[in-house]
């Protein structure tokens, strides 16, 4: 009896590996998503931000100004991207996201410290990232130290009274809410999971029920079909968005200071984005649950990679080039930059064209698959 038992488990038992080798989706699943956020957690993921993206507003020209920006580029917090000689120019790059630190050099800095005075440096800081910004303005300070002791400003000793001043503005979330940072970012990781799990399951859900054929019968053509199917949940999530914007901002006070216009127009062109690539994975799945899995595996690199969880510059470069790939990485810029920096078109082209190249590239591997899919 017992040994009839063992033989219905182990006949049970060599069945289930035969069903999982065949199911190809599911066993790469388990054996990927822990590699995955092994990698991803270990290398890519640091809360530490560095190679902060920065500028330099110099007004005059002097040795000291040459120091802070030899020391600013030579650590490893700060990249200096631009030396600017207008506010309107650094105003327009801190607004567009194009950097993230703005330190202004006044006019008379050199002479003030030579005389004995107590200068002051303007520093503006991007935080809308609070977390980003933080630790970078802390290391600020021992950054232009160096810079005067090279200089020969200061003695390389400590001085006895602070020599210059560092005047922080913490732009466009002063007080470092994390309500600010965050719920700009659930609208586009909400969106993100929802389009792509509800995309996924249009064709395979098609195949499973049987109504594939009827589709097959009818003269239209395969692009006609996939828009069809797009379409609904682009009004689906639409709604989706207004209502998370809705409750962010009364719910949570969560500022609107740009234009609605310029928001949803890029919010439709990440919709049509991630529709397009849901589609793509019902197009690879033989069934609902390998979509929804094919769709879990790419929204996990949407949330780590993005800049929602995790400072987007305190990535190493490689994890950089890939979270520029995702669409979720350039609407989290579009919408905080609407939202909190009142950005307008021409501020967020670079964000839009980027989400508009995604999205043609989505579309078309989904309408080449879809039709191999129907011959």
């Amino acid at each position: 009896m017992y040994f009839d038992g063992f033989n219905r488990f182990w006949a049970m038992l060599i069945k289930e590996f035969i069903q999982l080798r065949r199911d190809r989706v599911s066993l790469a699943t388990m054996i990927s998503v822990p590699l995955m956020q092994l990698i991803l957690f270990g290398y890519a993921i640091n809360t530490t931000p560095r190679h902060m993206t920065t500028a330099v507003l110099i007004q005059e020209q002097s040795d000291v100004e040459r120091e802070i920006l030899a020391a600013l580029s030579n650590t490893s917090f700060f990249d200096v991207r631009k030396v600017m000689h207008s506010e309107e120019e650094a105003e327009k790059a801190l607004r567009s996201g194009e950097v993230l630190f703005i330190v202004e050099i006044p006019v008379g800095f050199e002479r003030s410290l030579r005389r004995g005075d107590t200068p002051a440096l303007l520093v503006s800081a991007d935080a809308s990232d609070p977390v980003a910004a933080a630790s970078a303005l802390g290391a600020l300070d021992g950054v232009i130290q160096t810079a005067l002791v090279r200089a020969r400003i200061i003695a390389p000793t400590p001085p006895s009274k602070a020599v210059f001043e560092i005047r922080q503005h913490r732009r466009y979330n002063p007080a470092g809410d994390s309500q600010l940072n965050i719920v700009p970012g659930l609208l586009g990781s909400i969106l993100t999971m929802t389009t792509l799990i509800f995309t996924s399951l249009s064709v395979t859900r098609e195949t499973e029920r049987g109504t594939m054929e009827s589709l097959l019968a009818m003269p239209i053509k395969p692009v006609e079909i996939m828009l069809g199917k797009i379409c609904p949940y682009v009004v689906v999530a639409f709604v989706q968005a207004v209502l998370i914007t809705s409750g962010g901002y009364f719910l949570f006070g969560v500022p609107i200071v740009g234009n609605l216009i310029v928001l949803f127009s890029f919010l439709i062109l990440f919709i049509t984005a991630n529709l397009s690539i849901g589609f793509t994975f019902s197009t690879l799945a033989h069934n609902q649950l390998q979509a929804v899995q094919m769709s879990m595996m790419f929204f996990l690199p949407n949330l780590l990679l993005s800049g929602f969880m995790f400072p987007f510059s305190g990535m190493p470069y490689w994890a950089q080039f890939l979270g520029e790939c995702l669409p979720l990485t350039h609407f989290l810029r579009i919408v905080r930059g609407v939202m909190l920096k009142g950005a307008g078109f021409s501020d967020l082209s670079h964000e839009g064209l980027a989400m508009a190249v995604l999205m043609l590239i989505a579309m078309s591997i989904a309408v080449s698959r879809f039709q191999r899919t129907l011959d």
